[in-house]
């Protein structure tokens, strides 16, 4: 689906620090609360954190169980198993 000039940031983030994922991912979940949306969240959470396993990990750290309920709650379409397989 990307190819290696369309990462989104892929290779940068590989070279980070956790502290600096860390920090990353909890920017991202400050902008979904203000409104960007739950695919882009967990999409670059995953991209950010290296894989699907570890971005459900700081996404579970930042958001609380209520918070994540809900966002699963209003995910519609294509976007409710995907926000599900994150936040659940």
């Amino acid at each position: 689906m990307l190819n290696d000039t369309n990462d989104l940031g892929a290779s940068l983030f590989k070279t980070w620090t956790e502290q600096q994922r860390s920090d990353e991912i909890e920017k991202l979940v400050q902008g979904f609360r203000n409104g960007v949306p739950i695919g882009i969240l967990c999409k670059m959470a995953e991209t950010v954190a290296g894989d699907k396993k570890k971005a459900k990990k700081y996404l579970k750290t930042f958001m609380s169980s209520d918070e994540r309920k809900a966002a699963v709650a209003s995910a519609t379409g294509a976007m409710a198993p995907i926000a599900k397989s994150f936040l659940a």
